[in-house]
């Protein structure tokens, strides 16, 4: 059974550079100017008239001939610019100023190790990085000669800023680039991920995908103020003020904040990065009205001891995505928060920006169901099947894998064929989630049929932790397999655990000393979210199939078992 979207099919737009759906809408000609973004690290402010001008501004340095004293950036050079930083206002600047010249960009996590930074590079081939001063010395590990790399925010000697570039650009008066069409197709990013299965990929994200994203989203909001009166912000504006404690690399901050946040007048209050005493701070300072955590976030919020203490007064409302959120966790936090009804969640990929949501209570007439424990409804233009493990089509509330189609799906993974291949399959996206869809249209998570884990909302991928493992130069072990065990902050989260053989250096190093090796090495190499805390275990063999395929099932349940009967001593 294929299953449509219930919600009215997407406004039909001409195919354009995103710039213009972002920035040239008719409405927002009558828009009067108001405080767009704010930096909680510096008390900066940019108000959303300064904010366009600075990104076509920035585009003109990037795009313009070096002869006439700009970077000459081009597409058709095959150009591609890494941004390798903390959130700043900036970074969303250069974001759309690239985006203007139709000059792609790859979204690099600020938390990565040099080893990490290596491999995600080697995939995007960046041709410049711009990044912060503090992560400067690892852009310089990419190989690039050092006046291809450039700082984001701020100033660095000997080093070219992009407040600089603006600056010459206004200062010698360069005449200023037009936006440069872009079709459906053009490449507008590279966001790494994980994919189905197997080590980080890089998802080619088009401006088409991204425009018919906030396309969905646009019309929920225009559904939902069917049926609710407009909310009165407590802010000095009488503006909604959205608090972006999320990375800008990740997929999830990357749209609420550099997109998604243009479809109507609201302030952006941006942390740097993650930090609960900052978090509780700013919610009064600025009074916060809303904003979008991961699951983790909501976890470790509801269990600081501030939570019960703080101002939280002006909150309204709070999204929460890129992973699922338990009932218990949402019920805490809308207990402690009398300003919000509910906490809206959606169920989105990487690779397919924007599937599903929660509804509203009555909206479409009371076609769409709000029903407990479920990942939503379909988002407008989104369709759906579930496949059986025979590649049958499956029943409503049958269980099996979620296949999703519609032009909110990115084109694919750069230079991965096998892997493009194997997931974008005859114009659907294999989700590798088994999920089922009841007779109203709602979805239900059941499982994972993918081999990634969601930690703290981030794919990690156990290939790359067991790629890691065997590389370790004592040459410890012969084989070795990764999965998920619970103890993470949600039920719905778990934590790697590695599964080892020995090899004779290793037996004779002994068990203990080994796991000792091992576990430093993996936190020498990988991000702390990809540490191994669920622990080693030494095995005799790895469980296989006849046809090689692990069975990490096996090992999973076994180690589970063993827990509970730990449990009963």
């Amino acid at each position: 059974m294929y299953y449509k979207s219930l919600f009215p099919d997407p406004p039909k737009v001409p195919e354009s550079n995103l710039h213009h759906f972002c920035f040239d809408r008719p409405e927002q000609q009558d828009w009067p100017d108001y405080t767009l973004f704010v930096n909680v690290a510096t008390g900066q402010r940019r108000s959303f008239r300064e904010f366009v001008e600075r990104v076509r501004d920035g585009a003109t340095a990037l795009g313009t001939d070096v002869m006439q004293g700009g970077l000459g950036l081009r597409p058709e050079n095959e150009e591609l610019v890494g941004i390798l930083s903390e959130n700043c206002l900036n970074y969303i600047a250069l974001v759309h100023s690239l985006l203007v010249i139709t000059v792609p960009f790859a979204l690099f996590s600020s938390y990565s190790t040099p080893y990490e930074f290596e491999r995600v590079n080697s995939l995007a081939q960046a041709t410049r990085i711009f990044t912060s001063p503090s992560l400067l010395p690892l852009a310089l590990t990419s190989g690039l000669p050092e006046d291809r790399i450039y700082i984001l925010e701020g100033e660095y000697k000997g080093y070219t800023s992009y407040d600089q570039l603006v600056s010459s650009a206004r200062k010698n008066n360069i005449p200023r680039l037009p936006v440069r069409y872009a079709s459906k197709d053009t490449l507008a990013c590279l966001i790494f991920s994980s994919g189905t299965s197997g080590p980080p990929k890089a998802l080619m994200v088009s401006h088409g995908n991204i425009i018919h994203a906030a396309l969905g989203i646009m019309v929920y909001g225009m559904e939902s103020v069917k049926i609710e009166e407009p909310t009165i912000w407590d802010s000095p504006d009488g503006l909604e003020v959205r608090l972006c404690v999320l990375p800008v690399y990740h997929s999830y901050g990357l749209y609420t904040t550099s997109f998604v946040n243009f479809l109507k007048r609201y302030t952006t209050v941006m942390l740097p990065k993650w930090d609960v005493n900052l978090f509780f701070d700013s919610i009064p300072k600025y009074r916060i009205t809303t904003m979008s955590l991961v699951p983790s976030l909501v976890h470790q919020v509801v269990h600081h001891p501030r939570f019960e203490t703080a101002d939280l007064s002006s909150i309204k409302g709070i999204g929460s995505g890129a992973a699922y959120l338990p009932p218990q966790l949402a019920a805490q936090l809308c207990a402690r928060l009398p300003g919000v009804k509910r906490v809206f969640e959606g169920y989105s990929l990487s690779e397919f920006i924007s599937v599903a949501m929660k509804p509203l209570p009555g909206m479409l007439d009371g076609r769409a169901k709000n029903k407990p424990g479920s990942a939503g409804i379909l988002l407008s233009g989104v369709q759906a099947r579930i496949l059986r493990p025979d590649g049958s089509l499956a029943g409503p509330n049958e269980a099996g894998e979620l296949y999703v189609r519609g032009a909110a799906m990115v084109l694919g993974y750069k230079g991965n064929i096998k892997a493009t291949r194997e997931t974008f399959v005859d114009g659907w996206l294999r989700t590798g989630d088994q999920m089922r869809i009841d007779e109203d249209g709602v979805l239900f998570f059941e499982d994972r049929i993918k081999d990634t884990l969601k930690i703290s909302g981030v794919q990690v991928s156990p290939v790359e932790i067991e790629d890691t493992l065997l590389a370790q130069p004592d040459k410890l072990i012969v084989d070795v397999t990764v999965a998920g065990v619970s103890g993470g902050r949600t039920s719905d989260e778990h934590i790697p655990r590695a599964w080892i053989v020995l090899s004779p250096a290793g037996a004779a190093l002994g068990e203990k000393e080994v796991m000792v090796r091992l576990d430093a090495w993996v936190q020498g190499r990988l991000s702390r979210y990809k540490w191994l805390r669920g622990g080693i275990a030494c095995v005799k063999t790895i469980p296989k199939s006849p046809t090689g395929k692990v069975l990490r099932r096996l090992l999973v349940d076994e180690y589970v078992k063993e827990g509970k009967a730990k449990a009963k001593l």
